[in-house]
């Protein structure tokens, strides 16, 4: 906990016992994140897969124009796109009826039996694209409940630091999985060099599966469904707190109070009464909102399409051969892993959110610029040497991969699982996720048709990205409210939903020896 009060700079964090910062929270997040390490993998296995010459030959592409292979290569990585729609908003109702785990379970199984499937299609298009939508499911299904689940259960304090872990878990499997192609480049032959890291696919869905059996049932999710003993139990545990403390009252007097007010506006339980209920009220629809703009916004800065496709555009850049393109990606995935852990460790809850996106968003649009302007006038001439502006759009990919990591990559799916309300977090969750999947799989679609048609070299493409970066900074300046260091039921209260002036802040009431002042009485 000393630690944290050095690195991490926010009013709760110095307000809050230092015991609800312990260990339980940080491997709860671990082991809950290990779905996004299911997308990280799948993002860097498939663009580099894609590029491998027995690949190409065992799927059909080698004899095809190259119009006609982008295209292709566009079907085989977005029919997962596809499917991770379904599953984002499939696994709303699953969760909110049987629960977090449950849905966890369930979401793991469908991307582990993807990941073979693909692993298993030896030339088979069917086959292959079945299993990049069975594992789109899982993957999808992932985006919505991890963060949810994450969120539900972190300390105010560093709440951006934990639901942080998704994206640099999903970080984390992008490296893992371009070093995976780089070496099955290197050292395997034939068939090998595309089915082993396709089956690696498989990993870390098993590790999700495994982990969460070691980890609690959310306590917000039980409250919400009135099971207030376990939720309390529950949350004693997580906060390594005694069930009477008053910090722990005060949270669970929080969470009874914002459940009342939502059900004094509640017309039922049903997925469309809550879709109403999410759209109706004015506090929740501007949430809503704000969800699916960011995640729109997110996925047209180009991230995925320098993700998906690094190995085509490090070529483009001037980078030759399939071992050098891949080397390059896989430094890509490093600095994009070690932005993501510097920012979520040290700026995440105390610069914010705010700010993180508004700067990011400028500096991306900056290397975008720059990408352009070099691809448009210095293009690399095939067989010539890396000139210095090549090199220096080179660095711009990195620094562009390092900004994204400081906003616009973690602190979207920060934002989305915590502003929501409690009956509806579920719901918005899934909107956040179904919206960053569908324009996933729009750019997923469009950018290989881009780089081929929009201009010379495709330089009209790094234009569009960085118009899109310059829009999104200034309007995260004027229409995203700053969210550091608030607890889940007062966004209610920042949103004007929930009227809590007269209850004790958490962290104030845990300094009070008067615990019945403050108690709450579970139901």
């Amino acid at each position: 906990m000393s630690f944290l009060r050095r690195i991490v700079h926010n009013d709760a964090v110095k307000l809050d016992p230092p015991e609800v910062y312990n260990w339980r929270v940080f491997a709860l997040a671990a082991a809950a994140c290990f779905g996004g390490t299911l997308f990280g993998m799948d993002i860097g296995i498939i663009g580099g897969v894609l590029t491998l010459p027995d690949f190409k030959d065992e799927f059909g592409l080698t004899h095809k124009s190259k119009i006609a292979q982008s295209n292709l290569s566009a079907n085989l990585v977005s029919v997962m796109q596809a499917g991770a729609i379904v599953g984002a908003l499939a696994a709303n109702p699953l969760a909110d009826k049987w629960g977090r785990k449950i849905t966890i379970y369930t979401v793991a199984s469908f991307a582990f039996v993807g990941g073979l499937l693909q692993a298993l299609s030896y030339g088979h298009l069917s086959c292959f694209y079945i299993g990049r939508f069975v594992e789109g499911l899982g993957l999808g299904g992932a985006t919505m409940v991890a963060p949810t689940y994450v969120a539900e259960n972190a300390p105010r304090g560093i709440r951006g630091l934990l639901v942080g872990f998704y994206q640099l878990f999903e970080t984390m499997g992008a490296m893992v999985a371009f070093f995976i192609n780089y070496g099955s480049l290197l050292h395997l032959k034939g068939h090998a060099t595309w089915i082993v890291p396709l089956s690696m696919q498989s990993l870390p869905p098993f590790l999700l599966f495994i982990s969460i059996l070691f980890c609690p049932e959310s306590p917000r999710w039980l409250a919400s469904q009135d099971n207030w003993d376990e939720a309390s139990r529950i949350l004693a545990k997580v906060r390594n707190l005694p069930p009477t403390h008053p910090y722990l009252q005060a949270e669970l007097l929080e969470m009874q109070t914002q459940l009342e007010a939502e059900r004094g506006r509640a017309g039922g339980n049903s997925y469309w009464a809550l879709t109403k209920e999410a759209w109706t009220i004015p506090g929740n629809r501007r949430r809503s909102i704000m969800v699916i703009v960011l995640m729109t916004a997110q996925q047209w800065t180009g991230t995925n399409a320098i993700n998906y496709y690094a190995p085509t555009i490090f070529t483009d850049l001037g980078v030759t051969g399939n071992t050098q393109s891949l080397f390059a990606t896989g430094v890509y995935g490093i600095v994009k892993m070690s932005s993501c852990a510097i920012f979520i460790t040290f700026l995440a809850d105390t610069l914010g959110r705010r700010w993180s996106l508004v700067w990011t968003g400028l500096f991306m649009w900056f290397c975008m610029f720059y990408l352009g302007f070099f691809v448009r006038f210095d293009a690399p001439k095939k067989g010539a040497p890396i000139s210095g502006a090549g090199y220096g759009a080179l660095v711009m990919v990195y620094l562009y991969a390092a900004a994204f990591q400081f906003g616009w990559g973690p602190v979207c799916w920060i934002y989305s699982s915590e502003i929501s309300t409690q009956r509806l977090r579920g719901l918005i969750v899934s909107y956040a996720a179904a919206t960053q999947w569908v324009f996933n799989l729009a750019v997923a679609r469009a950018t290989p048709v881009m780089l081929d048609t929009v201009g010379a070299g495709g330089y009209g493409t790094y234009f569009i990205y960085g118009c899109f970066c310059f829009t999104i900074a200034v309007g995260a300046y004027f229409l995203v409210p700053e969210t550091k260091g608030i607890s889940l039921e007062r966004m209610d209260e920042l949103f004007g939903m929930t009227d809590f002036s007269g209850i004790e802040d958490v962290g104030v009431a845990s300094h009070k020896h008067d615990v019945e002042a403050i108690h709450v009485e579970v139901k």
